[in-house]
């Protein structure tokens, strides 16, 4: 099958190729995010590869349609971007990567965590310039700390395990507890009790309307003063302006992000030699104990192998027969 692949980047290329070399399917990589603009580029491609990012609302799905696309696969578990009803409306069916490697995205919220923690992101700048100095750098024991998850499915369900391997206490909060989490004594409690008793907070939950903008002004104000947030879900689960308020009063302590509530556009590309056009995310950018990546969470060997081989598979089901196990229904 011929698959046009929207906002491809040099890894992508590399591991759809090794994945898809044994395969009956050819790629067609091109830079450009798929929107209302751009989507004629997939004028009879019978399947389309996006991510997250790249916008499949009505508009788009009907350039596709109109183009002769049946399959839209996503190279990542969120699906927030893609207008499920139209697809289903036209026939078109949409699959994605649910699980690749939780251990990617959960080792690096525990990355972020002791980055800010120890504040190693200063330090490194510090001694490069020759300052040797530890003042300003002072951090706290993870043991005996009390970590609140949000979200304990495959990702939320790995970070729990390892921060308890720090000595930590993890409760957590999910509308459909795990067993598997309860089976390692994480103990599950309401949103307002973990708000309250939480020192440092993870977000691990998909973006939902119920999940738009959880962390908002009522939210923190029921948190610590001096709470660690930490955001590699999806970046709209936390409503940007409040959260610039309360750094600025200093009720958070400190945040670590990897996903950004308006990240298109900005996300994947290298704008070091331009002025960053958002001003909030320019505003974030100037707090000390602020920490933002590029949403690199899913980026390790592992993780980028098994999203390549789970697309590829995806694909192949559904041309033998018209859909497969990763395909998306519409809700409700």
């Amino acid at each position: 099958m011929h698959v046009i692949m929207f906002s491809t980047r040099p890894y992508d290329r590399e591991y759809f190729e090794a994945a898809a070399a044994k395969s009956p399917h050819q790629f067609t990589y091109i830079e450009a995010k798929l929107n209302k603009e751009t989507a004629a580029l997939a004028q009879g491609y019978p399947a389309v590869c996006v991510f997250v990012n790249d916008q499949v609302d009505a508009d788009v799905l009907e350039v596709l349609h109109a183009g002769g696309t049946r399959f839209i696969v996503l190279r990542c578990a969120g699906y927030n971007n893609v207008d499920l009803a139209t697809a289903a409306r036209y026939g078109m069916q949409v699959a994605r990567v649910p699980a690749y490697s939780p251990h990617a995205v959960a080792e690096h919220a525990v990355a972020m965590i002791l980055c800010l923690n120890r504040r190693i992101h200063r330090a490194y700048v510090r001694v490069r310039e020759g300052n040797f100095s530890l003042n300003g750098l002072i951090g706290f024991d993870l043991a005996g700390k009390t970590v609140g998850v949000v979200g304990t499915g495959a990702i939320g369900t790995v970070f729990c395990r390892i921060m308890q391997g720090f000595d930590c206490k993890v409760i957590a909060y999910d509308v459909k507890p795990n067993d598997a989490c309860r089976g390692l004594g994480v103990e599950y409690v309401e949103l307002d009790r973990l708000w309250a008793d939480s020192d440092i907070i993870s977000l691990h939950c998909p973006l939902t309307p119920a999940t738009r903008h959880l962390i908002n002004a009522k939210a923190i104000a029921r948190m610590r003063r001096g709470v660690m947030l930490i955001n590699t879900s999806r970046g709209a689960v936390i409503d940007t302006p409040a959260l610039i308020e309360a750094l600025k009063r200093g009720h958070v302590g400190y945040v670590g992000l990897d996903v950004y509530e308006e990240e298109a556009g900005v996300f994947f590309e290298d704008l070091s030699n331009e002025v960053i056009p958002d001003d909030l995310l320019a505003r974030l950018l100037t707090f000390p104990n602020v920490l933002i990546t590029g949403h690199q969470g899913f980026l390790t060997h592992e993780a980028l192998t098994a999203i390549a081989e789970t697309t590829i598979r995806n694909l192949t089901e559904l041309e033998n027969r018209g859909t497969c196990a990763n395909c998306l229904a519409v809700e409700g």
